[in-house]
């Protein structure tokens, strides 16, 4: 078989382990703070270090936001949650063993939406998402003979989101893990930012000949920091298990690390089963229950959701998917805009004003939209004057906006006043320009009236200039035509 057809004999089988570390101000079982950016091992006590006769104590906010995300995924929620220890040896792992849950996941069931890779409508399931405390961070590049070892992030809580092994590419991969960031910073339960590490992704990927039934063997590339390294790690690891495959050699179950600078998967260790972590129940925690109140506390709380925004914008506002995408993409940017059609109804001027000059003003500055300056009432007006005939697209981008920036108390309508941008739409006057510019021109009249129809730009030119820009161009397209048709 040509090398070149080879891997389409198989079928991509990933499934995705997201580990999102929850914006709480304390730890899971501690009152250590989980500031990010602190001095090493300074968010640190007795508690969070293990040390003997300490105790753990549950961070209730973790719970809820357990059931924030369950409840978005259209999770089952557990009523009755208990806690395990998962026991394995790391040199950050200062207890010894990492307090999850194993048995009584707090959810259960649903599903991430996601395009596959022609772009339709896919989606994925999720086993469980349970909640669970993270390690210490080892550091390997700072010292060339020795590891060092900081225990800041030991103790900080965790949701662990694993899917189904229903995704089939790279490229889904990659996608799905933009949509479960992009959830989570909606509900406001992570920042998704993984190359700090508050999310992280361990990626099992197999192979299977196309049309079998039967899993391949699985190898997971643990602790990738970025969607891009997602997808690279994947696109690598499967071509490699193919070519070891179609070389008669078998896949063995491994864990396995991810080379950014090479692009390539490393072998770590042999892959841990279950019992290799001696799981047994947490005997300094009691269960914690959920009660119906509480899931209807946090059901009324949520925010709006992007799948919900995005099918009203295609569906109800009759946007673009491409429209809606953008402007979902971003939680603040999507409320910014869902404020700002209660102040006006042309929803598609909307939508290019957000994408245009808003989006470009807080590219150029590196912002976001919490820092943006026009109110979006002040937007809606500016929306209005453009719609009235008032003043021209080209004026209200080029001209008003920069000033409404800079004077961001003053109405648009009186901005364009007070530079006489306000559109000539007087008849009387707008002949008078359009006299002086055919005027200046005769012969150029005579080519037009002799088929050189082109040059009608020359005339609008000459009387947007006469008119300082403030020309009614509709009206003065009407008025030239006429005059010169004569």
């Amino acid at each position: 078989m040509p090398e070149e057809n080879k891997y389409d004999k198989y079928e991509v089988v990933v499934g995705l382990e997201i580990h999102a570390q929850l914006q709480t101000k304390s730890k899971a079982y501690s009152s250590d703070s989980t500031e990010y950016g602190k001095a090493p091992n300074n968010n640190v006590s007795p508690v969070s270090l293990g040390h003997p006769g300490t105790l753990p104590m549950f961070n209730k906010k973790t719970l809820e936001y357990g059931i924030r995300l369950g409840l978005a995924c259209g999770s089952e929620i557990t009523y009755e949650n208990q806690f395990a220890r998962k026991n394995y040896f790391y040199a950050d792992l200062p207890k010894g063993y990492q307090i999850t849950q194993d048995t009584t996941p707090l959810c259960t069931g649903g599903e991430i939406l996601i395009k596959d890779d022609s772009g339709q409508e896919k989606r994925i399931g999720i086993t469980r998402i349970h909640m669970e405390e993270d390690s210490g961070k080892s550091i390997h590049d700072l010292d060339p003979y020795n590891t060092l070892i900081d225990l800041n992030r030991a103790g900080v809580p965790l949701l662990e989101i694993v899917s189904e092994p229903d995704i089939r590419s790279a490229q889904e991969a990659y996608n799905y893990v933009t949509e479960v960031r992009k959830l989570v910073r909606y509900l406001e339960v992570c920042d998704g930012n993984m190359e700090e590490g508050s999310m992280r992704c361990d990626a099992n990927v197999s192979v299977r000949l196309k049309g079998s039934k039967t899993l391949g063997e699985r190898t997971e590339t643990k602790n990738l920091n970025s969607i891009r390294n997602v997808l690279r790690a994947i696109e690598y690891e499967v071509k490699r298990q193919i070519d070891e495959l179609e070389a008669g050699n078998s896949i063995s179950m491994e864990t396995r690390g991810f080379d950014a600078v090479k692009g390539i998967t490393i072998s770590q260790r042999s892959k841990e089963m279950a019992h290799d972590y001696r799981y047994f129940p947490e005997p300094d925690l009691q269960a914690v229950f959920v009660k119906e109140t509480d899931i209807e506390k946090v059901k009324r709380e949520l925010p709006p959701l992007p799948n919900e925004l995005l099918n009203k914008y295609i569906q109800d506002l009759e946007l673009s998917v491409y429209d809606a995408e953008v402007l979902t993409e971003d939680k603040q940017f999507a409320l910014y805009y869902e404020d700002l059609i209660k102040h006006t109804k042309n929803y598609k001027a909307a939508a290019n004003w957000m994408m245009g000059a808003v989006k470009s003003y807080l590219n150029e500055l590196a912002i976001g939209i919490e820092e943006f300056p026009i109110k979006t009432k002040q937007l809606a007006d500016l929306i209005k004057l453009v719609d009235d005939g008032a003043v021209s697209n080209t004026v209200a981008n080029q001209k008003v906006f920069p000033k409404l920036i800079e004077s961001p108390k003053m109405s648009p309508q009186k901005i364009a006043e007070e530079n006489n941008w306000i559109q000539q739409s007087d008849t009387n006057a707008l002949e008078g320009f359009i006299d002086e510019a055919l005027n200046k021109f005769p012969d150029k009249v005579e080519e037009y009236r002799n088929g050189k129809k082109g040059l009608l730009g020359l005339f609008m030119g000459e009387v947007m200039k006469a008119s300082k820009g403030a020309a009614d161009p509709k009206l003065t397209n009407q008025l030239l035509r006429k005059k010169l048709e004569v």
